[in-house]
């Protein structure tokens, strides 16, 4: 049913039955986006996805019809790009799927203007913003996910600026936060533990109690 509608509104869509099903193709025919259903029948779906992420880049949406917010969380430490609980409606579905195709893509223009800087550097860092690339001091590259690159993007393009959590999950995925939504603090944990030499005691990404975070280190 899910591959049917999505052919219908423009998506190239195959079908796999399972992980090593999903892996063979990804060596033949991989995808821009792969829709994972956590719920594999004898298979453990964060463990695909895991393997997933290790060995191919590519964008992920997880459908899952477990109410436990844990799995969600451990979805976006994997490096979920986002997640839909069953039940949804399909178009809420095709949206979310757009909304991640966007964002991981390359886009020479983001819309902010030809003067816009390409490079954003802070605190020894560089974020590459055509290419999607951070890189460290020495000119190593350190990868990041779509939703991890686009959040990162967000606070360099906003130093010295508390940002909500709201305005935050808006920018990088379209939507407000729920009353129980940790999609971005999840987010952020996973940058301080890129980015910080100490990720328990940041001084990169701050928090600001009932605010939101901030990026401290001024750009170059």
């Amino acid at each position: 049913m899910l591959a049917g509608y999505l052919t219908k509104h423009g998506f190239r869509v195959t079908e796999a039955a399972s992980g090593d099903a999903l892996f063979r193709l990804m060596k033949t025919d991989p995808a821009d986006l792969v829709l994972l259903d956590l719920g594999l029948g004898g298979e453990d779906g964060l463990a695909v996805a895991t393997h997933l992420k290790q060995n191919w880049r590519c964008g992920l949406v997880f459908l899952t019809g477990r109410s436990d917010s844990i799995d969600k969380v451990v979805g976006l430490e994997i490096g979920a790009d986002d997640y839909v609980t069953k039940p949804f409606e399909l178009r809420e579905l095709v949206a979310r799927i757009k909304a991640v195709l966007r964002r991981i893509a390359p886009e020479p223009n983001d819309g902010r203007g030809d003067d816009a800087p390409s490079r954003l550097g802070f605190a020894g860092w560089t974020l590459d913003v055509d290419a999607r690339r951070l890189t460290d001091a020495s000119g190593s590259a350190t990868p990041l996910t779509g939703g991890e690159f686009d959040l990162l993007l967000v606070f360099a393009r906003h130093p010295g600026k508390v940002l909500s959590r709201d305005f935050l999950l808006g920018q990088t995925r379209g939507r407000e936060a729920g009353p129980f939504d940790r999609t971005i603090d999840v987010q952020v944990g996973r940058l301080r533990r890129k980015l910080e030499a100490d990720p328990d005691d940041p001084q990169i990404i701050k928090s600001v109690r009932g605010a939101g975070y901030i990026l401290v280190a001024p750009i170059v």
